[in-house]
């Protein structure tokens, strides 16, 4: 895999929270990729708190505070700032589309980036336009 990517929260849950699933090591060689700068790869400081409510809620505190120091020193990963502009665009893309609002931030951010393409387990990506979806799931 090559190019510039935006990756969705279940890149990130998938080694944490279900060690034992195909998608898992998937999602391990999606970060090896990144770690080793074979991709460039982008998610939303939205992205931050989606990885630390779910692991929270499953796996309790501690260990969601431990997991989102880590998310937020993945080397290599740029994170996009979700700002006025984002959200503005998110409504637009809301409303054209019917997205989810987290859905819709995350999409006004690749297009933000010019990014055509993300990486997740979200089916409700495949009918948009401006961005392909690569499942992890394969």
């Amino acid at each position: 895999m090559k190019g510039t990517f935006y990756i969705d929260s279940n890149v990130f849950l998938y080694p944490v929270l279900y060690n034992d699933l195909k998608e898992s090591e998937t999602a391990i060689d999606i970060l090896s990729q990144i770690e080793g700068k074979d991709i460039q790869a982008y998610t939303s400081t939205l992205t931050w708190d989606e990885v630390s409510y779910v692991v929270e809620r499953t796996l309790g505190k501690t260990d969601a505070i431990e997991v989102g120091k880590k998310f937020l020193n993945f080397p290599f990963l740029r994170f996009i700032p979700v700002d006025d502009e984002i959200i503005r665009r998110s409504q637009v893309i809301r409303e054209k589309y019917n997205l989810k609002p987290r859905d819709s931030i995350h999409l006004s951010c690749a297009i933000g980036r010019k990014i055509s393409e993300i990486i997740t387990d979200d089916a409700d990506f495949d009918d948009i336009k401006e961005i392909k979806r690569i499942p992890v799931k394969q």
